[in-house]
């Protein structure tokens, strides 16, 4: 049985014992973590375990029963402490979210895996693949804001972190020994400063797939069946989706029955949702229905000017290079450099590296180490 087994678990539900764990935490150079979410069973997703791992004792944290999490955003703050986690973007954004946490010095082993040119980057695949051990993934999609928790979800939720500290310590020497831990580092203070995105103001139809290609009635229709939808789910506190999927909203809007019979005639909603919400659903699209005509909603249009046919050459020629120096490194041309970032350069037509520098979302490394050959490419008139 792999070491990392031995480490025992503390669950951490109050004050006094969140000052314990904290104080340890504090005292070590390196620790990992993940936590665990209810966006699956409530209308407004919150973090419902927070799971940190010194290399010897394995925190399970109970937000849900702690009014303060000071001492953990002081840990996750000091530098002189390594924060890793597998695929970070998420958790950042969440404990930013629920506790205005900030991370310093992090590492994200799940980039780092992408950096070695993995075929697998998933938690369970990097485990499996340095330990020879199989995370049991069954509690992936429970409730994790049920209280008490089984033992057996405790259990799962430990050994998301358990093997991260030495996952970790493998991957920093590997991108030792290629040369890319600076590259990884860099990327890491990037997902470090990411921030859950703002509240939107834009119609709600403009997060629905499949909904641009609907007509400007249908629009509207669908607009009032998903403020609808919407209403419901905050009073029943469950997700909109477990209300009624997107994609029957879609269908109703195309469609738009104006009576109960017509409504069951359609087949798009189980009896039990017509029962619970056909009144609803009926007066949302009486509602989108009689939205006058100069006001009816339009799908937003971005217009992106079509490149020059130099520029799609330029363009072309730069992923040709990125795919010979991506083989070369044997990683996804992807994480090498992204098609973004590679429509950037060409339009931003660098004469020199302080040209490169100024384009947003190109990365230090990317100029430190193939910033000259990006503007030979782009000044040479054969690309």
């Amino acid at each position: 049985m792999p070491e990392e087994r031995l480490k025992p678990i503390q669950l951490i539900h109050t004050p006094s014992e969140m000052a314990a764990a904290a104080g340890h935490l504090a005292d070590q150079s390196i620790i990992a973590g993940d936590l665990e979410a209810d966006s699956l069973f409530h209308f407004q997703e919150r973090i419902c375990l927070l799971q940190l791992a010194a290399p010897d004792t394995i925190y399970i944290i109970d937000p849900l029963a702690l009014a303060d999490m000071t001492p953990i955003k002081r840990i996750m703050e000091d530098r002189t402490i390594k924060k890793v986690f597998h695929g970070a973007d998420y958790d950042v954004r969440s404990l930013y979210r629920d506790f205005r946490i900030n991370f310093q010095n992090l590492f994200d082993t799940e980039l780092a895996s992408r950096f070695l040119g993995y075929s697998e980057t998933g938690l369970n695949a990097i485990i499996k693949q340095a330990f020879h051990v199989e995370l049991e993934k069954k509690f992936q999609r429970k409730d994790w804001s049920q209280r008490p928790l089984p033992d057996e979800m405790v259990e799962y939720a430990a050994d998301d972190v358990r093997y991260l500290i030495d996952l970790q310590a493998r991957l920093e020497a590997q991108l030792v020994e290629k040369g890319r831990l600076a590259w990884v580092m860099e990327e890491c203070e990037d997902i470090a400063a990411v921030r859950p995105a703002p509240m939107e103001t834009r119609p709600l139809f403009t997060r629905c797939k499949g909904a641009g290609r609907l007509p400007p009635r249908s629009l509207a229709v669908l607009e009032a069946l998903l403020e609808m939808r919407h209403q419901k789910a905050r009073q029943k506190d469950r997700p909109p989706f477990k209300v009624i999927g997107t994609t029957a909203l879609i269908d109703l809007a195309q469609r738009r029955p104006k009576s109960m019979n017509a409504l069951r005639s359609l087949n798009i909603l189980s009896s039990k949702q017509i029962d619970m919400h056909g009144k609803d659903i009926l007066q949302a699209i009486k509602t989108g229905n009689a939205v006058p005509a100069d006001q009816l909603p339009a799908f937003p249009k971005h217009f992106r000017p079509k490149p020059s046919a130099e520029s799609m050459k330029k363009i072309r020629d730069l992923k040709k290079w990125r795919q010979r120096e991506a083989d070369k490194l044997a990683v996804d041309p992807g994480v090498f450099f992204s098609n973004a970032q590679i429509k950037a350069v060409v339009e931003a037509v660098p004469s020199g590296i302080g040209d490169l520098e100024a384009i947003n979302g190109l990365k230090k490394w990317q100029i430190r180490e193939y910033g000259e050959k990006l503007i030979e490419m782009i000044r040479s008139p054969e690309g």
